[in-house]
């Protein structure tokens, strides 16, 4: 996480820093980002009231909703938008963030706003980033240091209790951390030894790696009742629950998912136990994915950098039309 951009913000973490526009460096040539003064990557200011004839969308998410390597245009929320005339996204994509904080922004942001629809993101490795109290990060001169994040316990009768709220603002030296809460430092994902191995001998390397050894990289997934994924549908649940309007789910899944050398089944049987029609819709968009072919599909992230391409971006908002339009229409009759 490129710290420039952001500021501190006391309920979720951080958020960009309002007004901002600047071009960020990457291996995709460049992108522009372009901040609304609420403190998100949103073309559209932030209005308590709707604009007539509009269908106005909260949009929520990580890094691949905010549209990190891509310039503002390009991402899957303004793509739905010049998919469906009429429709206004309100995004509120935030990088590095958990589905935890996600719900913390539209508790605090965007609860009050009207809107026809809430559409959260959830890139499915956030079954991760729930579970995590701590989120490394590194100075400019590359020193390792620490930031805690707003995190929910699930208590007895999985109810939710929030901790680490106002957020604190200073970071801490990795050596500081006490034991007992180094094992909750979110590390990006399960065996960081061998991951650093491949990512060194390059992506070719790790693609054929993957494709050999199968690997499984959420196996919170695979139980109804393992406690991350117990803890991640506890967030969402009571998010939909304090919703007025629709909402759709959509699970955005990792590139193992989507290039096939990882098993999609586990998190598709989870999250389909959100679904509750026509209030909830889960949308899944792996199989709309799964329809393109290979070289397709690997296009749909950068060479290195695993975030949607603009290819990767528009075959997602194509594939949201198809639980998008029906709402529209039945808005407009």
């Amino acid at each position: 996480m490129n710290r420039q951009l952001f500021q501190h913000d006391e309920f979720f973490g951080y958020r960009f820093i309002p007004g901002l526009k600047a071009r960020v460096e990457h291996e995709g040539g460049g992108y522009l980002v372009r901040v609304n003064q609420a403190g998100f990557r949103c073309d559209h200011e932030v209005l308590p009231e709707k604009r007539p004839g509009r269908f106005r969308v909260l949009l929520f998410g990580d890094s691949y909703t905010a549209g990190d390597g891509v310039s503002n245009p390009h991402r899957y929320g303004d793509q739905l938008e010049k998919l469906l005339p009429g429709l206004e996204v309100y995004n509120f994509g935030l990088p590095g963030s958990g589905t935890d904080q996600q719900y913390l922004i539209y508790r605090q942001l965007a609860e009050g706003l009207e809107h026809d629809l809430v559409l959260i993101g959830v890139l499915v490795e956030n079954i991760r980033r729930v579970v995590a109290r701590f989120r490394p990060y590194q100075t400019s001169e590359g020193h390792p240091l620490i930031l805690a994040k707003p995190y929910f316990s699930l208590g007895r009768d999985d109810e939710l209790t929030l901790h680490h709220v106002p957020v604190p603002k200073e970071p801490l030296p990795v050596e500081t951390l006490p034991p007992a809460d180094r094992s909750h430092v979110d590390q990006g994902g399960r065996l960081p030894w061998l991951r650093e191995f491949v990512n060194h001998v390059g992506p070719r390397a790790k693609d054929w790696a993957q494709r050999l050894t199968r690997y499984q990289p959420l196996p919170a997934y695979e139980r109804s009742d393992d406690p991350a994924w117990r803890l991640m549908r506890g967030i969402l649940r009571r998010w939909i629950s304090e919703t007025k309007t629709r909402v759709i789910v959509c699970p955005i899944p990792l590139y193992q998912h989507v290039e096939g050398t990882a098993s999609p089944r586990a998190y598709q049987a989870r999250f389909a136990e959100l679904a509750d029609p026509p209030r909830v819709v889960v949308h899944d968009p792996l199989p709309d994915l799964l329809r393109r072919s290979r070289e397709e599909r690997r296009n749909f992230r950068f060479g290195v950098d695993c975030h949607l391409t603009r290819t990767g971006h528009r075959a997602l908002a194509e594939s949201l039309v198809r639980s998008l339009l029906p709402m529209l229409e039945e808005a407009r009759h």
